[in-house]
């Protein structure tokens, strides 16, 4: 048997899929605000690439005045490539534009701003929406999640590892240039001939970019720019992706009792961002809308969740209450929550407790 969806929101703790008749109906909420609109898609175009850009003539004209102006600047143009992400992420999913063409073109010109060749990254993307709280199915397109038990079984060297993977200075700051310097270099092994080509043109065209700007700021002046800019874009995009997903109450199954919509109300998470930064992260934090329905692009998105009262029982994560989830680490299947690594010592003393009193 199902349960409502206000029923599977208000007890995540059951995690039953919801009736059939929920689902038409939720359908049709969500199928209202899946046509993209090109004025919209135009405007924001407007109000944030043209922008970014801007910044980045500033940057050159300011280079030789003072570094407390370059240096602000450079992180003005990061935040604002976070926004452009979100454009990029739209465009993978078909959502941005009507047209499939425009949106691969206008794709792969946010994915030259953001250092991601574009089929390759849609391909990756469209796996995490098919596996997201999927405890089978990990590893694509997902920060690493061990279960506690997974954890308890390893070796010394993978538990090293996992917590090296897992600490805050690794996630923000030394993965974000990594994925985006030199991962997004390369193809997966799996990927097919054209998501390998897509990370081929991306090379050569970031090539391309890099020799004219080295030209027109000098090679350690761009280099070093660049890196500031990827570097707050890359933290931030992290930051949100890890806070979308990695919450105590969020949604992990195995195998048949894995349902799409209870990962998506429950294992994506409502951020609720002031204003400007909820504009600048192009509103992703709606995700539980966005993984419901990866059609609606980001411009309807807050539209969506208003539209009816059961997205408006999803609990909201405020940015206060979002740095509590760093210590979240590993998911722990009796309690069906995420947990610290203090877990791990009170399991240890429980064990080691037991086995004396035998």
């Amino acid at each position: 048997m199902g349960q409502t969806l206000a029923a599977m929101i208000a007890h995540p703790s059951d995690c039953l899929p919801p009736e059939r008749d929920e689902r038409k109906r939720l359908r049709g909420v969500l199928a209202r605000f899946q046509r993209p609109s090109t004025s919209r898609a135009l405007v924001q175009i407007l109000d944030t690439v043209v922008p970014y850009l801007l910044v980045w003539w500033l940057l050159h004209e300011v280079k030789e005045v003072s570094w407390w102006l370059t240096i602000p600047l450079a992180m003005l143009a990061g935040a604002l490539l976070v926004r452009i992400f979100i454009f990029f992420h739209d465009c993978g999913h078909g959502s941005f534009f009507k047209s499939h063409a425009a949106n691969a073109v206008f794709g792969f010109v946010c994915g030259l701003l953001t250092f991601t060749p574009y089929y390759h990254w849609r391909w990756q993307h469209a796996i995490h929406h098919g596996t997201s709280g999927h405890l089978g199915k990990r590893g694509v397109g997902d920060i690493r999640t061990m279960t506690v038990q997974e954890y308890l079984d390893s070796t010394r060297w993978r538990r090293f590892s996992y917590r090296f993977q897992r600490n805050p200075s690794v996630l923000f700051v030394i993965a974000p240039l990594y994925i985006f310097l030199f991962r997004q270099r390369f193809a997966a092994s799996d990927a097919s001939r054209r998501e390998r080509r897509s990370v081929w043109a991306m090379n050569g065209a970031l090539l391309l970019v890099a020799v004219c700007m080295s030209a027109w700021f000098g090679v350690a002046t761009y280099l070093l720019l660049q890196t500031v800019v990827l570097m707050v874009a890359g933290a931030s995009g992290i930051w949100l992706f890890y806070i979308q997903h990695q919450f105590e109450d969020a949604y992990w199954e195995r195998d048949d009792r894995w349902d799409y919509t209870a990962a998506a109300l429950q294992g994506s998470s409502f951020y609720k961002l002031p204003r400007v930064l909820q504009w600048l992260s192009g509103n992703i934090g709606f995700h539980h809308i966005h993984h419901l329905s990866p059609g609606i692009p980001n411009y309807n998105l807050e539209r969506c969740h208003r539209a009816d009262p059961v997205f408006q029982q999803v609990r909201p994560i405020t940015l206060l209450a979002s740095f509590g989830a760093l210590r979240y680490r590993l998911w722990d299947e009796p309690a069906r929550k995420l947990v610290s690594f203090a877990r791990i010592r009170h399991l240890k003393r429980r064990r080691a407790g037991t086995a004396a009193g035998s």
